[in-house]
């Protein structure tokens, strides 16, 4: 192993800190690096091995559609089934292919769930996932138009092999995939409780502690593979393997994807398409709270990385560190931070109801809060502002010009400029959720909650950033990620709220007293 490599895997578990960790580089193939390190159980002393089993989470996504794929060439003989599953949708369901490629139109389902007052360790199995599906009655946007991250299309998708084939999703894994692909111990390990060898995932950090995560959540298709380091080393074998084979599985699933207007898109068949440090990859990452973890394949070096924390350290940047390592170059420097630009502060999408903010990150570059993750910009000369992602913001005399092309949107931005009135305390109800929003004025302060079927949610602080804009905060939630912050876009010529974040927007509520 070259130094500079052996020096960055070494590195890993101080630059990334937690109970335990695996990494693999692979080149051509072979196995360059194969190395774990620390705790699958802190408790009970279990040490993390290349053999140990961890919660792939998203990176799941792939395989149910190489599955898919495998077993139905044109998925058009499913849509009829994906659209008994959604039987009050009032408009034209998007298709299985949509799915695969995130651009169905549906709201994701761990967010629409936190309005349904989830409880970040509340009980989410089949019953309240088939329950929350079913009341879908509108979408976000056409199907194919755009791209959001939906974690309920993967499940629906599994949820129709089962039906098509007979069998469970498990076997179908097993048959079609792992034992072609040499992943031995790969299960689908749905409930995130436990996993059969022991190992347990941790939330906190090195000056907190760590602790176990709590997770009461069933997953299937879109996030329910367990799998090793060296099941891992197996799929990403497989893939060299068979990378110039126009039919093999992993071909199919980097086919280039476009929308529906013929854009190219980035995302399709569960795997990210993009460039590092100037050279194309694909793949993905996974997370639930104690969980993160991500892999990534470079065709034209031949080069793969997967890396695996039972915490909660930011493993896409460690794949990132081992990769330029293994390239041997240097990550490049973050640019210098420059003045905050005259049209910083909250604006609205009129089309979608969602804030964006501008402001800086600790470092004092420059912060856009608007998709489901905050993004760095750097100011241009011209006066624009743009993200690695493709995110580019320009102001114009009518408003602030966003595009997202990673996404295929366009949107003036409109300035929501002067204070938040105090007076939207009261109780406000979805009519597409059957779900209340409560607004409580706590001793001059405002409070925010949802509530619904799967019962209340905290009461969070209100923020107010602009007039008639708040935003209720959702630090904690059943998946990995929160949702991020939910926009409360006061209506006040029709007595409602708009209330949305990126993964679900726009739902209407209207106030009841």
């Amino acid at each position: 192993m070259p130094s500079r490599l052996n020096s960055a895997v070494t590195s890993l578990p101080r630059a990334y800190p937690g109970p335990g960790g695996a990494v693999a580089v692979l080149r051509a193939g072979e196995a360059v690096v194969r190395h774990a390190w620390g705790y699958a159980n802190a408790e009970r002393r279990l040490p993390f091995t290349p053999a140990t089993l961890f919660r792939l989470c998203s990176i799941t996504k792939q395989f149910t559609c190489a599955v898919l794929l495998d077993l139905f060439p044109d998925l058009t003989v499913l849509d009829a089934d994906l659209r008994a599953h959604l039987p009050n949708l009032q408009q034209s369901p998007p298709t299985a292919l949509q799915l695969c490629h995130n651009q169905s139109g549906l709201r994701d389902y761990w967010a629409v769930a936190m309005l349904h007052g989830a409880l970040a360790e509340s009980p989410f199995a089949d019953a309240e996932a088939a329950r929350v599906i079913a009341g879908t009655r509108t979408l976000h946007f056409s199907p194919g138009a755009q791209y959001s991250y939906v974690n309920q299309n993967f499940r629906l998708l599994s949820e129709v092999l089962e039906y098509r084939t007979g069998r469970s999703f498990a076997e179908l894994l097993r048959a079609r995939i792992f034992d072609r692909a040499g992943l031995a111990s790969a299960v689908l390990a749905a409930d995130t409780r436990a996993l059969p060898d022991g190992t347990e995932g941790y939330e906190g950090t090195q000056t907190t502690g760590f602790r176990p995560a709590e997770n009461r959540i069933i997953w299937t298709g879109d996030a329910g593979l367990g799998a090793s380091l060296d099941d891992m080393i197996a799929w990403e074998r497989h893939i060299d393997a068979t990378r110039d084979d126009p039919t093999s599985l992993y071909s199919r699933l980097t086919a280039p994807v476009t929308f529906a207007d013929g854009t190219p898109s980035p995302y399709g068949f569960g795997l990210n398409r993009g460039t590092e440090f100037g050279r194309a990859y694909t793949g993905h990452g996974g997370a639930l709270r104690g969980w993160r973890s991500h892999r990534m394949y470079l065709p034209a070096e031949r080069i793969s990385v997967v890396v695996m924390f039972n915490h909660m350290s930011d493993a896409r940047e460690a794949a990132l560190d081992v990769l330029a390592a293994a390239l041997d170059i240097d990550r490049p420097q973050p640019p210098e931070p420059k003045p905050i630009p005259d049209w910083a502060g909250a604006w609205i999408n009129p089309e979608t109801s969602l804030s964006a903010r501008i402001d800086t990150f600790p470092d004092q570059q420059l912060r856009l809060r608007y998709g489901h993750f905050s993004e760095r910009l750097d100011l241009q000369a011209d006066g624009t502002a743009t993200s690695p992602t493709g995110t580019r913001l320009r102001p114009t005399s009518h408003g602030l010009a966003m595009e997202r092309p990673q996404e295929n949107t366009r949107a003036l931005l409109q300035r929501r400029a002067g204070a938040s009135m105090q007076d939207v305390a009261g109780r406000y109800h979805c009519d597409e959720l059957d779900a209340d929003l409560t607004v409580v004025d706590a001793g001059g302060a405002l409070y925010g909650g949802f509530s619904g079927f799967l019962g209340q949610g905290r009461m969070e602080s209100l923020d107010p950033i602009g007039a008639d804009l708040w935003t209720l905060p959702c630090p904690r939630a059943l998946d990995h990620t929160p949702p991020g912050d939910w926009t409360l876009a006061v209506q006040r010529d029709i007595g409602a709220i708009d209330v949305g974040c990126w993964l679900a927007r726009r739902l209407p509520y209207r106030r009841m007293s």
